[in-house]
């Protein structure tokens, strides 16, 4: 074909369309622009134009167009004009509006941009854990309440309304069900009565105001070592520090890091406690309770969605002084954070395995640093990667050696079970038996622990030996005798027990194999009927009022025998509990987890400090096939520095966390041959170079999970590789089909 014009001028004319464009894109009369980061899990933030008259800045929160739908976002960054690219103006759709919210403040955003970079999430999944309220970002509603008037109109009296009048003439105006409670009438007396004349509406505000923590409220007296302690945490400058506060079960350190609560509290700034798992702190909130006369606010998943709404708010207007919460607190929208801490801080559950993968005490060391404010990690068994931070002096350490108010750290005994077998089909050693049978008649109270829930772990037929699994997950399924369920405990799979096997047919053949706490119970029942005992796993304790009832169980000494799972180990001060018996306390050290040793002594660590907290000495029974095993063996002897320093040391010299890095990468789809493939490629476009190896591809050990199929790599690398440029390159290497994910775990802590 001809072309239109001399084949030497197409370079003049190439040059004059680049000068057009870029002259319509820069030009002075361009629409200003914002990049807009949605909470979707997109990489990058999207421009839009700003409309005449709307001032823009950046943390606004804002409503935008999305295809053919609305969605709201912050506004990330403005454009200047000599910087405008990408998007045509002509083609830019325009902001609809600003919400009147409290922008999402600078440290937050940071915070964003920090997890998504180090975890490498995309920016819009980890902003939607930091804006997990939507409707808070709305005006609130105000309440519409009900007060009599001077003058009533002339109406029927009947005998409901009267007690509405009286009511209302003895009190303040309340809310239409509030008068229906109270007065014990039908919320259509109350409307009726409005209708007719007789009541006025008044708007209160949308929920009650926080009561203020008070940091003079006198607190109660310090040992020497927690006087110390607070001192050294008072000579601290308000900067970014990171303290460990070491110190063993039952020393106080709540108490130290109340001080530390109370003095942020004086500067006028807010403060943020994480725990482990918030159904656990029933006691700590009555201990916080005590000490600063008000509650915290509290941030989990239990909180009705009203109540998160305010929460939030108060969050981002200050007026929340101290939030108590589970890890997602850590992306509230704090208007002036001053102290962060993190109780617990060796505990698992601070590490988030779906979605975003990241660990709570990690970021809050970041989030703490990003806000220029100190952190203090506290623990009894603080993990081997804070242990390490402190011995080569990037956190400073805090320790607190003995038991506060002149109590005695328990003794610990192990049960040979190989020496001292239960009878058969029991799982209880005469030894413990004997303990418990002395405790009862002393009327003190004991803890059996078996980390296994439920009345069996595995029931399978005696005809044929068919065990009964998971249809959705490579797991067992777990016999709960008490409900009559078997169910699976990875996605919450459920069904009647069948009374015929299977896969064979036989009649009456399936039995129970091993023990649960259910089962531990029933053999409690039979050799001591007439002790009163309590199961308590995550099944029956699911909200912090069931953990608040749970204690007051346990303190007005309504339960003899507490038979329970790890939930607790945890934090529970039972000054008449004496005794604790382990099950099994080899548990925790199969498989291939590189932190077996370390959480094993950890957890029997935990649950033996809930023995002797008193006046009472407390003493621990462990149930062990293997006595000579080193975790055991430094439990035994109390040697916790002695165990730290030989697991460092191995994993030292295998390069092992935290003297190397580690990024897994799990590959999960419905279709199995796409699963693999997948893994498959990824192995053969794997990084290979100096300091860097990659593991697999392996199925993973649960290799089914809610119905995905699940390959696994593990890159392992020296300790100063930038893990995150080897995955983000290895990724881009090949193309992933849309039915298959590949999640990211940086710095795993599981190996399923």
């Amino acid at each position: 074909m001809d072309r239109p014009y001399p084949a030497r001028d197409c370079v003049k004319e190439k040059r004059w369309r680049i000068h057009n464009l870029c002259s319509t894109l820069i030009s002075p009369n361009a629409r200003p622009r914002v990049k807009v980061l949605l909470p979707l899990p997109l990489a990058d933030a999207y421009d839009y134009g700003v409309p005449d008259g709307l001032a823009l800045a950046p943390g606004d929160f804002v409503e935008v167009p999305l295809g053919a739908r609305r969605a709201i976002g912050v506004v990330w960054e403005t454009i200047a004009d000599d910087a405008v690219n990408g998007v045509p103006d002509a083609r830019l759709k325009d902001v609809f509006s600003r919400l009147p919210a409290i922008p999402m403040p600078t440290a937050n955003r940071d915070l964003v941009d920090w997890v998504a970079s180090y975890t490498l999430a995309p920016r819009g999944a980890v902003l939607r854990m930091a804006m997990s309220v939507p409707d808070a970002l709305e005006p609130p509603k105000p309440r519409i309440a009900y007060a009599s008037r001077d003058t009533l109109p002339d109406i029927r009296m009947t005998p409901a309304r009267e007690r509405v009048f009286a009511l209302l003439e003895s009190g303040p105006p309340r809310s239409a069900s509030d008068i229906a409670r109270e007065a014990a009438v039908s919320k259509g007396v109350v409307t009726g009565l409005y209708k007719a004349g007789a009541l006025d509406e008044v708007a209160l505000p949308s929920a009650a105001a926080l009561d203020s923590p008070d940091p003079d409220r006198p607190g109660p007296t310090l040992s020497a070592a927690q006087a110390d302690s607070v001192q050294a945490l008072a000579e601290a400058d308000d900067a970014f520090s990171v303290t460990l506060l070491d110190g063993v079960t039952g020393s106080g350190k709540t108490e130290v890091y109340f001080e530390a609560i109370a003095a942020t509290l004086r500067l006028g700034r807010q403060v943020l406690v994480l725990l482990p798992e918030i159904a656990l702190g029933a006691q700590w909130l009555r201990r916080f309770e005590a000490r600063f006369g008000a509650r915290p606010a509290e941030w989990h998943s239990d909180l009705t969605q009203a109540r998160r709404r305010h929460t939030w708010r108060a969050v981002a207007d200050g007026s929340a002084r101290v939030i108590v919460g589970a890890r997602s607190a850590l992306f509230l929208p704090y208007a002036d954070l001053g102290l962060i801490i993190v109780d617990e801080e060796h505990e698992p559950a601070f590490k988030q395995e779906e979605g975003v993968c990241y660990h709570a005490r990690d970021m809050a060391v970041v989030r703490a640093r990003i806000g220029d404010i100190p952190a203090i990690l506290a623990s009894a068994t603080p993990s081997l990667e804070t242990v390490s931070n402190a011995d080569s002096g990037r956190y400073r350490r805090l320790h607190l050696p003995a038991r506060h108010g002149g109590a005695e750290l328990p003794a610990i005994s192990l049960v040979d079970l190989r020496r001292d077998p239960p009878e058969r089909q029991t799982w209880i050693s005469p030894t413990l038996r004997r303990a418990l049978a002395e405790n009862l008649a002393a009327g003190e109270q004991s803890l059996l622990f078996l980390n296994r829930r439920g009345y069996a772990p595995l029931t399978l037929c005696r005809s044929c030996g068919h065990r009964l699994q998971c249809p959705n997950c490579t797991a067992w399924l777990v016999e709960h005798r008490f409900s009559k369920r078997l169910q699976c405990h990875h996605c919450g799979y459920s069904g009647e027990r069948p009374d015929d096997c299977e896969s064979c047919g036989a009649t009456d053949s399936l039995v129970a194999c091993g023990p649960g706490v259910e089962r531990m119970a029933e053999e409690v029942m039979n050799f001591l009927p007439e002790a009163r005992f309590v199961v308590v796993t995550s099944d029956s304790i699911r909200r912090p009022s069931d953990a608040d009832a749970f204690v007051q169980q346990i303190t007005n000494h309504d339960v003899d025998i507490v038979i329970g799972t790890q939930i607790v180990a945890k934090g529970h001060h039972f000054p008449k509990l004496t005794l604790v018996g382990v099950i099994d306390a080899d548990l925790g050290l199969a498989g291939g987890d590189l932190r077996a040793a370390e959480r094993t002594y950890q957890l029997l660590h935990q649950v033996a400090g809930r023995a002797g907290r008193a006046e009472l000495p407390g003493r621990v029974l462990l149930q062990t096939y293997h006595p000579d095993n080193p975790v055991l063996q430094a439990l035994a002897a109390g040697d916790r520095d002695g165990f730290l320093a030989t697991e460092a040391e191995m994993r030292e010299i295998g390069h092992w966390p935290p003297f190397g890095r580690l990024a897994a990468l799990i590959i999960s789809g419905r279709d199995s041959d796409a699963v693999e493939r997948v893994a498959r490629e990824l192995a053969r476009t794997a990084p290979r170079s100096d300091g860097v190896r990659v593991l697999g591809p392996a199925p993973a050990q649960m290799s089914l999970l809610r119905g995905r199929h699940r390959w696994r790599l593990l890159l392992k690398a020296t300790r100063n590789t930038p893990v995150q440029n080897q995955v983000r390159y290895w990724l881009s290497q090949i193309t992933i089909p849309g039915s298959v994910r590949v999640q990211i775990d940086i710095d795993p802590y599981s190996f399923m």
